[in-house]
Parts: C-alpha cells; structure tokens; sequence
C-alpha cells in the first residue's frame, strides 16, 4: 500500500523487490511484531481508552505488526485518536515490561480516514472485520 494505492477494494500493489530494500533501509528501527501478550494489550488499552473517551468500537483488529480500528466519535479528529491510542498503547507495553523505556514501537503517524457515509463505514467495519484473516490468539 501506498498514498496513490490505499482505496478500499482496489488491487494491492504488486511486489516490487527494489521498493522493498528501500524501505527496509529507511527503517530508523527494525520492524517489531507483536507476539500475543502484546496484542493482548494492545487490544485492552485501546477498548478501556475508548471506553474511557466513551468513542463506540465498530471494528478492531489487532494483527502481528498493525492494529485496524473504526471508531465513532464526531467530537475529536482521528490523528487526535490515533495519537491518544498509540500514547497509551506504548505506556501499557512499557508497564507491562514488553517494550524498554527507548523503545520506538510504532512508526510515525499512521493510516487515518474520514467515514462521512454509512456505506464508507459499513465498507471499514466489513474490512477490518473480514478482511484480516483469521482472529489471532
């Protein structure tokens, strides 16, 4: 995925060999994954902060190396919520003795979008919600 190849629904990017050790170079810190005590937190910090701000949980996948959420909440932007949830994603990793006091352990920003229509979110839920692969553990 890309900024010019990020539609729902449309083809992925096909692999590129080249693009790929790019990005790897550009790394500032190797990939991490997040093995299922992480994910378990993950999944915990992000439901107790939404509960918290009380914004509704309309889908959420927590994978291996990302984390898939639809969230409704017209009071506050989603680089607002993307910000919050990685702040206190970090800190429960950190408490929890999965990630050391230096440790970066997201990239910079993330994926954010605007749903204005029930068929965008319905198409968001469906993606999150179907289109991961199976739950994992």
């Amino acid at each position: 995925m890309d900024d010019a190849h990020n539609i729902y629904g449309t083809p992925f990017l096909v692999p590129d060999a080249h693009r790929g050790a790019d990005e790897r170079r550009r790394l500032a810190n190797p990939p991490e994954t997040l093995d299922a005590d992480a994910r378990r937190v993950v999944r915990n910090t992000i439901v107790a902060h939404c509960a918290c701000r009380q914004w509704t949980i309309l889908a959420l996948q927590v994978r291996s190396n990302h984390v898939h959420l639809v969230v409704e909440n017209p009071r506050v932007p989603p680089e607002t919520v993307l910000t919050q949830l990685k702040a206190w994603c970090t800190h429960r990793w950190r408490e929890a003795g999965l990630a050391g006091p230096r440790a970066a352990v997201w990239t910079h920003h993330g994926s954010t979008r605007y749903l204005w229509h029930v068929v965008g979110v319905r198409q968001a839920v469906d993606y999150v919600t179907d289109g991961q692969g199976h739950d994992l553990p």
